[in-house]
């Protein structure tokens, strides 16, 4: 389902082209189980296990949310949450707990900031809430204090047993902090899988337990990328996860190693966020890597786009672009034309739109920056697991075919480390 468009950017390739044999070898390693990190590639079978498991208790957990609640707090941080804010503003809107109709969905345990938290409290007044806190240990600062906070928000407003009727933990299957006050104090659980990443995780219940709250199908979800896995296993050239992780590879050969995501949706922001985490983590070990930043068109062109344009030749773009519209708006004719305009009234923003995507994307072109196009046929279900699948897919091919683990991350240790006995020696 997804395409990638590699025209924008063969006029920066040398003769030879992208290295479809190493892509090859590492469509080898990861599909085969045989690199670094191999156990922690469940996620490519992870949709069927989902289907096969879990999926029945997670669509049950959802409506029972949705009957108790106005509101759910989604307790996590990183890949915890990340993949899961991603597709509800994707399929629903970022303005979904105002329009949807649908249970209000918020996200806390990311930030220390305590204008933050009381700023989420106040937007959570007095209505009935459940939360859904997620980690695979629970041992991470951030969601840990911000679990402490909601349980303390839910036990004073219904009781302490009650409120463990309204606490869903999805953690570790059998050891780790959360896991152990979980199963105590009785909360219904579900799993981050043992050989899942938790930037892998998003096709768990760590995602799809908030999205069937949020009123998205998870059904099809899994069923497209069950679909996807298996197309995105193809051995060959013609895979779309080749040709996005050889391109973006020999580039970054080239001395292009920035990659913008960009899209032209603004629901698109934090699946942007999602991939910035994937390709981060994945990628950026051993003082190599390319670096993911993300920039939402048109809003950048216009604050980013000087840089884009003339800035240092470092830049790669990648344009996720959607193939129909979900819905589209005509511009408006005006009496007299005062602004100039009126050329363009009948026609449909999306037409406009189209002009301006190419339009960009010949500019910066031109300006030497070299852009790859990945393309599904729509905003929905189907185009969200396409998108998950291709880019985990292609990430692992893409890491490894640079010579680093996909599936670590060591460096994120190493705040922590300092943060634990900073905070410890202060006491």
């Amino acid at each position: 389902m997804v395409k990638v468009d590699l025209s924008g950017a063969k006029a920066f390739f040398d003769a030879a082209g992208p290295d479809y044999a190493a892509a090859a070898d590492a469509h080898r390693t990861l599909f085969n189980g045989t690199g670094a990190g191999n156990d922690f590639i469940g996620w490519l079978e992870l949709p069927q296990r989902i289907i096969d498991t879990e999926l029945k208790s997670i669509l049950a957990a959802a409506e029972k949310i949705k009957k108790q609640s106005e509101v759910l707090l989604v307790v996590g941080i990183g890949g915890s949450y990340l993949g899961a804010r991603a597709a509800i503003e994707l399929l629903q809107t970022p303005s979904h707990n105002r329009i949807s109709g649908e249970t209000e969905v918020y996200f806390m345990g990311t930030t220390l900031s305590p204008d933050a938290i009381n700023e989420l409290i106040a937007v959570l007044g007095d209505r009935d809430f459940s939360v859904n806190v997620i980690s695979k240990s629970g041992g991470t600062l951030e969601p840990a204090l911000g679990f402490r906070v909601a349980k303390a928000l839910l036990e004073r407003k219904y009781g302490r047993t009650a409120a463990k009727k309204r606490i869903y933990a999805t953690t570790d299957g059998s050891k780790g902090v959360l896991h152990n006050i979980a199963k105590n104090e009785g909360y219904e659980m579900f799993t981050v899988p043992d050989d899942v990443g938790g930037r892998f995780s998003v096709l768990s219940a760590v995602g799809l337990l908030p999205m069937a709250v949020a009123g998205i199908d998870i059904e099809t979800v899994l069923k497209c990328a069950v679909e996807e896995m298996r197309s995105l296993s193809l051995a060959s050239p013609e895979n779309p996860a080749w040709q996005y992780a050889a391109a973006r590879q020999h580039l970054y050969r080239k001395g292009k190693n920035i990659e913008i995501l960009a899209g032209y949706e603004p629901s698109f922001r934090f699946f942007a966020e999602w991939w910035k985490q994937l390709y981060g983590e994945s990628e950026g070990k051993n003082s190599i890597g390319i670096y993911p930043a993300s920039v939402e068109y048109n809003a950048d062109l216009h604050s980013m786009g000087q840089y884009v344009q003339d800035g240092p030749r470092t830049l790669m773009e990648t344009v996720v672009s959607f193939d129909v519209p979900r819905t589209d708006y005509k511009v408006p004719f005006e009496l007299g034309d005062p602004d100039g305009l009126n050329y363009l009234a009948g026609r449909n923003f999306s037409d406009i739109m189209a002009t301006v995507v190419a339009a960009v994307k010949a500019a910066h072109i031109s300006g030497g920056v070299p852009n790859i196009g990945v393309s599904v046929p729509s905003r929905d279900e189907a185009g969200f697991a396409a998108l998950v699948c291709f880019f985990e897919v292609a990430c692992g091919i893409s890491a490894y075919m640079m010579g680093v683990n996909p599936f670590n991350q060591p460096g994120v240790e190493e705040y922590k480390k300092n943060m634990f006995r900073m905070l410890k020696e202060q006491n």
